[in-house]
């Protein structure tokens, strides 16, 4: 029986893609999700560490901060919280309300900062770590992009177990690059053990890493949503001397190659698991003849229920599509006839409707009747002006259609833009209905994000 939770890490399974076309090739997938903290992270969260006690650099006292998008942190904390170790991580803006959550959960002090500036920024997830540190009495900077540690947890556990689940026979393996430790490390066993193991690297669009593969250039990084892999420099610890192929994956591929290995497989990956199996089919229907090849679901889909497996969050950023009708229903995020719209009905409590609007972070709440026609919208200000007496908890149960204000503009669906700029302009939610029904909302931001993914 294993004597604490850091037993379990490693020793993952692999399963074989049976649903998806894989050419001529046979396709496995290394399970790093089922690290008991969810992701291949946790390998090198217990073998920097346990590097750095060894060699003296952390001691009991010592804080450790760290630079991460997330799932390095969380193997961090994992570890940390067990061998009692204070942890500071310093987070970039984009990444998932799930991973944010359940580092603060495990007791990390985290600090979010700017995803939109490059190395060298003050704001820059890991120089501001690196001040961290060096203002903090005691710390020990992990620095997982420079530590050899990171490299070493994959040369000897993850490379090994592979190459004895598949039997010694392995002729690709696809790998996404972020600290660059996973290809790193298992190319040096691979060189050794099976030096004909060829490798290759899934980016996503945005990051420098492809191209550099390519070209032998570093270009400049653009943008992607796409967490845990892609980067805009080069790290220290990379050795890409043996990479043979490289794929950037759109975003939208990536997500949506997601939700269909749940759907076809039922494996529940993270978007980044997504950008590999997308660039892993690509290389795999590529071939001529059959090869055997592996990649990796990395993390749990579990900490992207809110972007990934959100189809609203995706129709907001254009990764789903819907059939354009050349009118405002093309800007509804929250489709009510595609049951995506949150609404109360006027018997319903305020509690009801304040309890909705929490979960499912919006402001403002249509009110519907039997029939699905808006009758009202009740929102926070409506709330506010009921409930803020000393009978608060009581106002709490009284019905919907006490606050809700019934004075709406309601738009057609072919209005158009000049109508709905005047209905935002006057601090309004735009209320769509056609002919009575009601079709949905469009806020400033539903708008905000339609002009932005047209410009993209």
């Amino acid at each position: 029986m294993p004597d604490s939770i850091l037993a379990l890490i490693g020793n993952t399974p692999l399963v074989q893609v049976r649903s998806f076309d894989t050419g001529p090739c046979e396709l496995y997938l290394k399970l790093e999700c089922q690290n008991p903290g969810g992701s291949i992270k946790d390998r090198i969260g217990l073998s920097m560490i346990e590097a750095a006690e060894r060699s003296g650099e952390l001691r009991t006292g010592s804080t450790i901060v760290e630079a991460t998008a997330g799932n390095t942190g969380l193997g961090l904390a994992l570890v940390a919280a067990q061998k009692g170790y204070p942890l500071i991580l310093v987070v970039p803006d984009k990444m998932s309300r799930e991973k944010i959550l359940h580092l603060v959960a495990l007791g990390a002090d985290v600090r979010i900062t700017r995803s939109d500036v490059g190395k060298g920024h003050p704001q820059y997830y890991q120089d501001m770590a690196q001040r961290i540190a060096a203002e903090t009495p005691g710390a020990y900077f992990v620095n997982q992009f420079g530590n050899p540690a990171n490299p070493w947890a994959h040369e000897t556990t993850t490379g090994p177990e592979i190459l004895r689940q598949m039997d010694g026979r392995v002729d690709a393996i696809v790998c996404g690059v972020g600290s660059s430790g996973t290809i790193t490390g298992l190319s040096r066993f691979f060189a050794r053990e099976s030096p004909d193991t060829r490798f290759v690297i899934a980016d996503p669009v945005g990051s420098v890493l492809a191209d550099y593969i390519h070209t032998g250039k570093l270009g400049t990084a653009g943008s992607w949503a796409v967490e845990g892999i892609g980067e805009d420099f080069i790290p220290s610890i990379a050795d890409l001397s043996r990479v043979t192929h490289a794929y950037s994956i759109p975003d939208a591929e990536s997500m949506l190659t997601a939700r269909a290995l749940l759907r076809q497989e039922g494996i529940l990956g993270g978007s980044s698991s997504g950008t590999l199996l997308a660039a892993a089919l690509r290389y795999c229907r590529e071939q001529a003849g059959p090869q055997r090849v592996v990649t990796f679901v990395c993390d749990s889909g579990a900490k992207y229920l809110s972007k990934t497996y959100n189809d609203a969050w995706m129709f907001e950023r254009g990764f789903l599509a819907r059939e354009h009708v050349g009118d405002l229903r093309d800007l509804i995020v929250r489709r009510h006839d595609a049951g995506l719209t949150v609404t109360v009905l006027p018997d319903d409590s305020l509690l009801t409707a304040y309890n909705r609007m929490r979960s499912a972070d919006v402001s403002q709440l249509p009110v519907v009747d039997g029939a699905n026609r808006i009758i009202g919208i009740v929102d926070e200000f409506d709330l506010l002006q009921v409930v803020r007496r000393d009978d608060a908890a009581e106002q709490f149960r009284r019905p919907v259609s006490t606050a809700m204000s019934t004075q709406l503009e309601t738009l057609g669906p072919d209005a158009g833009l000049d109508a709905l700029f005047a209905v935002l302009d006057a601090g309004h939610v735009a209320i769509v209905v056609d002919d009575d029904v009601f079709l949905g909302l469009i806020t400033r931001v539903d708008l905000l994000n339609a002009l932005r993914t047209r410009m993209l």
